[in-house]
């Protein structure tokens, strides 16, 4: 009876989350997929039809609009928001003129290169992924995170 019951425990928290989720409204409603095309030179789609700044890359949608990013698993979303530092690089390196609906401050940036995302986003952006995963180790390790691993070695580290 103990493991039909962990069972239908397992379930229900496993399927909790899924109706938990908080859909985002972006204001986008694509009727159907947009068509997408190939940013030349990369690994990224885009949308250039859409009625926004549509991307395809790594299995997933990603949206550029109102000064912020948002990803989903398919073209209607559901929408979640993403901060920048988790947005993928070669995304960010799409060049301004595959944006179908730039933000008008960037009127006059070169539209053969990418956005400039410095003074939002700083330099890691330029990172590559090998380098922002090593970053972010880093960051972990300075936040203690590794203090767990040291403890009952007869090593301590404060």
């Amino acid at each position: 009876m103990k493991p039909l019951l962990a069972a239908v425990v397992l379930v229900v928290t496993l399927t909790a989350p899924a109706s938990a989720q908080v859909r985002v409204d972006i204001g986008i409603n694509l009727p159907a997929p947009p068509a997408l095309v190939v940013v030349p030179g990369t690994p990224v789609y885009y949308a250039p039809r859409a009625p926004a700044n549509v991307f395809f890359y790594g299995h997933q949608y990603w949206v550029f609009t109102s000064g912020g990013w948002y990803v989903g698993p398919n073209w209607n979303g559901p929408w979640v928001i993403v901060q920048p530092a988790y947005v993928p690089v070669p995304v960010l390196r799409v060049p301004v003129a595959y944006y179908p609906l730039p933000p008008g401050h960037w009127r006059g940036w070169p539209r053969t290169g990418p956005p400039h995302w410095d003074a939002h986003y700083g330099r890691s952006w330029h990172e590559t992924t090998l380098q922002r995963d090593w970053r972010e180790r880093e960051e972990h390790w300075d936040r203690g995170r590794h203090e767990g691993r040291d403890r009952g070695r007869g090593h301590d580290t404060k």
